[in-house]
């Protein structure tokens, strides 16, 4: 027997796609399930479109509604209420996160190769800072850290084996051939003409600059050597001495720095050893600013002759600057018998730079010639 074919039923689409929409609505889970238990006659609508369709509402347009709010989507009506029946339902586009401060450059550079936390610029460099203290940053972070400009020091990263790679015009301390001081050694023992010394009592300010206490000489002070006149312009303080005789270094010395009419260099220095008080040298320290940087005038002048010794004889050879920037071509006259200063002096000097010496630098073959 041939089964008999039924037609299919046509069943209006205003009627069956509601329908369809309800299962949706159904399968959408345990979310959907409370929220028809929330709203029972939502669920009702749902199941027939004519349950509490409001006046005059399109009812594709009201279930478009239903089904944003079901899904968690947002319902876009239909511009053109004689185009296709459609229901289109988009996710809710979720508010983007505000984008953090980039952080300023090389800061955020230097932070980064650090491993160092921070959103703002601010923390960052405190960071920074911090960790610098510590040992854990390298120069080029500590730089950014303090601006992008790493200062000149005697120890840790900003220390001698860095000042020619601190700024261009340090290269010199690097890439020098006659750098200064050195070891003095196996001088030529020569008539040297003696460095006439024309000091007079003289106005003098002292000043803290950072790195060592100076002592700025009112003009009139002069030597003359080797034909030329140098002007002393001011004298400074290193702790141990920078000069060492035959190997052996002293407690302290003092370079007191002269330029001629040509700006040529010229530095007589004195080593210091420990014994009696130094009556000059107790009076700059009786001087000392209270602050780094400010100047205090000495009120009575001073006669620099007292800080030279009574044997002048002295070794000389060519060299430079031995600070920053290191400067080459400065004629060296080295005292050969030292003045004494005392413990208690010593001990000033040392509280506030308890090491601010060079390290001696090769000798490369220079000249050295010194007094009998």
């Amino acid at each position: 027997m041939r089964p008999v074919r039924r037609p299919f039923a046509l069943v209006p689409f205003a009627a069956a796609f509601p329908l369809a929409c309800a299962a949706v609505l159904a399968a959408a889970g345990p979310s959907a399930a409370r929220a028809e238990d929330a709203a029972p006659s939502r669920a009702a609508a749902a199941a027939d479109p004519a349950v509490a369709l409001p006046p005059g509402k399109d009812p594709l347009d009201h279930l478009r509604e239903r089904l944003a709010d079901r899904l968690g989507g947002e319902a876009k009506p239909r511009p053109n209420r004689a185009a296709p029946a459609t229901v289109k339902v988009t996710n809710k586009a979720e508010p983007e996160p505000a984008a953090a401060p980039r952080p300023s450059r090389p800061l955020a550079v230097a932070a980064a190769r650090a491993g160092v936390a921070g959103e703002s610029p601010v923390e960052q460099a405190a960071a920074l800072a911090a960790r610098h203290r510590e040992g854990g940053v390298p120069a080029a972070g500590a730089a950014a850290a303090h601006g992008g400009e790493l200062h000149w020091a005697y120890q840790g990263d900003g220390g001698p084996q860095a000042w020619g790679r601190l700024k261009p015009e340090f290269e010199t301390c690097a890439s020098g051939r006659r750098q200064s001081p050195i070891d003095i050694r196996d001088g030529f023992r020569l008539q040297l003409e003696p460095v006439a010394f024309d000091y007079r009592p003289s106005a003098v300010r002292v000043i803290d600059n950072g790195h060592t206490v100076q002592v700025n000489v009112a003009s009139g002070n002069v030597i003359e050597v080797g034909g030329r006149r140098y002007e002393l312009q001011q004298f400074h303080f290193h702790r141990p001495s920078e000069e060492r005789v035959d190997g052996r270094q002293y407690d302290m010395n003092v370079h007191l720095v002269h330029k001629d009419a040509e700006g040529r260099l010229a530095v007589v220095a004195v080593l210091l050893a420990r014994g009696a008080a130094q009556p000059l040298i107790q009076t700059v320290w009786n001087n000392l600013p209270l602050e780094k940087g400010e100047e205090q005038r000495v009120r009575d002048p001073l006669d620099l002759t007292a800080l030279l010794p009574v044997d002048r004889r002295y070794f000389t050879y060519m060299g430079s600057l031995t600070t920053p920037p290191c400067t080459e071509g400065v004629l060296w006259m080295v005292m050969k018998t030292p003045v004494e200063v005392s413990d208690e002096q010593i001990g000033i000097f040392s509280r506030l730079y308890p090491m601010n010496a060079r390290p001696v630098q090769a000798a490369s073959g220079r000249m050295i010639k010194e007094s009998p």
